[in-house]
């Protein structure tokens, strides 16, 4: 039923077409990176081990080395899965529409939903999926999937000015921290989905409370774009019950997000030779290239995206300065020493709640 309210197909194709292929390679150029992406990622798993002390399981999440069209349609796939629900919801609520109706809305929401797959799908160098199930499957061997996208990596080392090599092996890095994460972590991953599962819940497609709610973030939308406000348009359709769910994933995600930061660039001058140098280029890249594009990255949340990186990673290296990476590591120990989203700005207040 849910596919019935968005065009997904639809979706995938103006996503593709808005970001485009990338950048222009060779056969020989585009075998090169994804040898060298895969390899990076192998490379990384003991390297991440050592640094972490954390274990994770061997071939439980499969790397993928994609382009642009295949991150989008594992990302709408997901998105699929992930607002099926609210969907559901909506469709029960307001009944069956006519077939005119239905396509044309249909269409609507699936060159919106494209709109902002095709943005991030030419911008996002890699992600771990850790909600990827395959349907051949049952056993549970299988805990996500890791995506590497590779014309997006090469345009990012091109406008650096980075070493591919170099930076190739960092952002495998990053992803792979991301991997250790979620699979010696094993609640992780279920902690995220209950929260998914609360926000959708909440979802109230009770027409008149939506009329609302849109008329409101109407209003406050243009202090947003003029700069006058935070968070991102998510935020000015959630509900106060909602907010609180969502503070704790930022905290959450913060953690996540910092702490692959602080092992990418910890394990870095040990392998990488150029790393303090990509760092510096990197951070200055993050904040957006023109106005436009800061303007989106305003709009969907990615200005609060970059924050999480950077609270996140001073959260990450306050408490192992305070208490050591053994320490650190009772983060993971229960999703009660999983630290708030006002504990990332105090790391110390995290530090005296775990370790009393």
């Amino acid at each position: 039923m849910s596919g019935q309210m968005i065009d997904w197909d639809l979706a995938v194709t103006a996503a593709t077409k808005l970001a485009g292929q990338g950048p222009t390679v060779s056969k020989d150029e585009a075998d090169q990176v994804v040898d060298e992406l895969r390899a990076g990622a192998e490379r990384s798993t003991p390297l991440v081990r050592e640094f972490t002390g954390l274990t994770a399981q061997a071939g439980t999440a499969p790397v993928l080395v994609v382009d642009r069209q295949g991150w989008i349609q594992a990302n709408a796939d997901a998105f699929a899965q992930i607002i099926g629900p609210v969907v559901d919801k909506l469709q029960e609520k307001r009944g069956t529409p006519g077939p005119l109706t239905e396509a044309i809305g249909s269409r609507i929401t699936g060159l919106e939903v494209g709109t902002l797959l095709g943005f991030l799908g030419g911008k996002v160098l890699g992600q771990f999926d850790p909600f990827y199930s395959p349907t051949d499957t049952d056993d549970g061997a299988v805990l996500g999937r890791l995506l590497l996208v590779a014309p997006n990596i090469v345009q990012a080392e091109r406008e650096l000015g980075a070493d591919p090599s170099d930076f190739r092996l960092w952002v495998c890095l990053h992803e792979e921290t991301h991997r250790v994460q979620f699979t010696a972590v094993p609640w992780m991953r279920d902690h995220l989905q209950a929260q998914i599962d609360t926000l959708v819940d909440g979802v109230d497609v009770d027409p008149q409370k939506m009329a609302t709610a849109l008329l409101d973030a109407v209003r406050r939308a243009g202090d947003l774009v003029a700069g006058r406000g935070d968070g991102s348009l998510i935020d000015l359709f959630a509900t106060p019950e909602q907010r609180e769910v969502i503070d704790r994933v930022t905290g959450v995600m913060s953690l996540l997000e910092g702490h692959a930061d602080v092992v990418m660039d910890g394990v870095g001058p040990e392998v990488i030779p150029t790393v303090d140098e990509i760092r510096k280029r990197f951070n200055q890249r993050r904040k957006g290239a023109g106005s436009l594009d800061r303007l989106a990255r305003r709009l969907l949340g990615l200005d609060a995206k970059m924050a999480q990186y950077r609270d996140g990673a001073h959260f990450v290296r306050t408490v192992i300065g305070e208490v050591g990476m053994e320490g650190f590591n009772k983060v993971w120990v229960e999703p009660d020493h999983l630290p708030s989203k006002a504990e990332i700005g105090d790391p110390r207040a995290w530090v005296r709640r775990v370790h009393g």
